[in-house]
């Protein structure tokens, strides 16, 4: 076969897919399996946008369980027979179970969660989890509207850019994942022209609003490459404008609910995995000498540092890391923002969510301060990348 043919070919295989998709794709050197792989990648992208891949993960599970105890039976071990097939019959009755009271919405009704304005703001943070399954209910008139008061006054606060920052408010159903049941969304809009300060302030912005929902007792969920932007765009009609807009990601609002298909409680489980602060927050832009935060000066920003700690990022990549610096007189002087990661989207997301994070935090605690975006210089393709310095101001970071 020549090299033409098959270059054809393998762009036959890979014509629907995401570049992520076909980058790893294209490291399978033997055709055949980069066609089966390239065809089980569609089917998974059907079922994901389709909304029945959350419930049909554990089937693979059931099959396999199903045959090894036909296997153990055949063999006559009895005992691991029975338990291997009890094992598939319980899981696939849960998969059913799932299906019947989350996809098609056969369930009781479920009351509405309680509020949490008796927490302080670094309890809230301890209190957020991403939600991924909400009740069939759309908010309230009283909650949709305490909703977009908070979209209104958090778009008020300066921005860090000078880029225009828009979040649009959806009622529907869109095509989402791997959250189920989400009717109503928050868009984050900025300009086409990449601007990374821009998507920033899209994370320190959207973050805040998300801490005012959470208060609310609102569950929420912040979605970035599982949501289908030809949706997105679909519902937002002549408020978006292709030629003008971009969309950085989604956040669902909503009530949680209890119904949550099994594949989502896995899932979120492996998603509440916290570094340590001794890995999070430095001395020094090398990232090897980890401070105290227990100990002065740092001690000022109490619970601040574990407010970052609880930030969210995509599919907890937990990309954002910390320098604090101090002047001749021990005090803290600036705290520096910095990118993991090359990401040109979730990074810098990232970043903004643990700028809202430190903000609040010191708001609580009635240190001032502001932002002010690293040096040119000091914001290329190296990593660590700085991004963002918080500055004390007025000398209550002194104590």
């Amino acid at each position: 076969m020549s090299r033409t043919t098959r270059t054809r070919e393998d762009r036959e295989d890979m014509r629907g897919l995401g570049a992520n998709e076909r980058a790893i794709l294209e490291r399978i050197p033997w055709a055949p399996g980069r066609r089966l792989a390239a065809s089980i990648v569609r089917l998974k992208m059907r079922l994901q946008f389709t909304g029945w891949l959350q419930y049909l993960i554990p089937v693979p599970v059931v099959v396999v369980l199903s045959l090894f105890g036909g296997i153990a039976h055949l063999l006559g071990v009895t005992w691991l027979a029975m338990a291997l097939l009890a094992t598939s019959a319980l899981l696939f009755l849960v998969v059913v179970f799932d299906i019947v009271t989350v996809k098609w919405k056969i369930r009781s009704p479920e009351a509405r969660p309680s509020r949490y304005d008796h927490l302080d703001v670094f309890d809230l943070f301890r209190a957020r989890r991403s939600c991924r399954s909400y009740q069939t209910r759309s908010l309230s008139v009283d909650d949709r509207a305490e909703l977009l008061a908070s979209v209104r006054t958090q778009l008020d606060i300066p921005t860090i850019g000078s880029a225009p920052l828009r979040l649009e408010y959806i009622a529907a159903s869109l095509t989402v994942w791997p959250t189920v049941n989400a009717s109503e969304f928050l868009v984050a809009i900025v300009p086409k022209a990449y601007d990374r300060t821009a998507i920033i302030d899209v994370g320190r912005t959207l973050q805040r609003v998300v801490m005012d929902a959470t208060r609310m007792g609102l569950g929420t969920c912040w979605i970035g490459p599982g949501a289908d932007h030809a949706s997105v765009i679909e519902h937002l009609g002549d408020r978006f404008d292709p030629a003008s807009d971009q969309i950085v990601c989604v956040c669902a609002v909503g009530y949680r609910s209890r119904y949550i298909p099994l594949f989502i409680r896995v899932f979120n489980q492996r998603m509440n995995h916290r570094h340590a602060l001794d890995e999070l927050f430095f001395s020094d832009f090398d990232l090897e000498n980890p401070i105290d935060p227990s100990a002065p000066p740092f001690s000022r920003f109490g619970r601040t540092f574990e407010a970052c700690e609880w930030a969210p990022s995509s599919y907890n990549g937990q990309t954002t890391r910390a320098v604090v610096a101090t002047d001749r007189d021990g005090a803290v002087s600036a705290v520096h923002f910095l990118a993991t990661t090359t990401s040109r989207y979730y990074a810098p997301v990232a970043v903004g969510i643990w700028c809202a994070n430190w903000e609040l935090g010191c708001e609580t605690l009635r240190i001032d301060g502001a932002f002010v975006l690293a040096p040119p210089d000091s914001a290329g393709e190296q990593l660590p990348r700085h991004d963002v310095t918080w500055l004390p101001t007025g000398g209550a970071a002194n104590g």
